[in-house]
């Protein structure tokens, strides 16, 4: 395979020279980023949605979208930076370097609902409210934002050679002893479970339950449980299969 193919050879799907990024007048932008900026974008248009159908003001979830992404970005640094101290203790300038990569989805959303309630407290807002209304647009966020690890090659599982075989070409350092051994002799890729789509598959189930909820929920934060019991079971599973 050439660096820049992707391939899932049991669905019969080649993907020649798929690119990580490319250029608008000389600066580089990463597929990554666009698609999680899209992800955001959708989430907060559906947060929107969501106030309008319930009799609520639509203008109120953009405002508290702009707090919200700002310091989800700043918590999933934070915890990034928290669980790859080894990398950064020598050099700290580095965590300021979000271009290098480094964000993670649990210091995100933990940095949102700590937001949402700083902002419910000083709106004199109903949090749990207002989370109920958020939570489908979150989890529809998270669905898009999880191909941005595709056009990574990253978040990937360990050797698998089903159905959804995922084949790629990746840094020596992302691959565990288990994907090694099963490289073949002179190969240049390895074949793996695409847990990205997995965990966004899982992502639109939980989006269309939450919606499916919507109209009977009894109290408000149900979906805000929904949410985190949904999301935390897919995680539950599908780290167990990640590197």
């Amino acid at each position: 395979m050439n660096v820049g193919d992707i391939a899932f050879p049991n669905l019969g799907i080649y993907l020649k020279d798929v690119p990580r990024n490319f250029s608008v007048f000389g600066f580089e932008i990463a597929f990554y980023g666009v698609l999680i900026g899209i992800g955001v974008l959708a989430g907060i248009m559906m947060a929107a949605h969501m106030a309008r159908v319930t009799g609520q003001n639509p203008e109120e979830y953009w405002d508290f979208a702009i707090y919200a992404v700002i310091f989800s970005i700043i918590g999933a640094r934070i915890y990034y930076v928290i669980f790859a101290w080894d990398f950064y203790r020598d050099d700290l300038l580095g965590i300021f370097k979000l271009r290098n990569g480094g964000l993670a989805i649990y210091g995100g959303v933990i940095a949102a609902f700590i937001t949402l309630f700083a902002y419910c407290r000083i709106r004199k807002r109903n949090p749990l409210l207002m989370g109920d209304t958020c939570m489908p647009g979150l989890i529809l966020g998270q669905a898009i934002g999880r191909w941005g690890n595709f056009m990574n090659r990253e978040v990937f599982g360990e050797y698998y050679d089903g159905l959804f075989s995922f084949l790629e070409a990746v840094r020596a350092r992302d691959i565990s002893d288990n994907i090694a051994a099963h490289i073949p002799q002179g190969a240049n890729y390895i074949n793996v479970h695409p847990t990205f789509l997995y965990e966004s598959v899982w992502n639109l189930l939980v989006f269309a339950v939450l919606l499916c909820c919507r109209k009977h929920k009894r109290f408000h934060g149900e979906l805000c449980l929904l949410y985190f019991a949904g999301y935390g079971l897919g995680r539950f599973f599908i780290e167990g299969i990640r590197t």
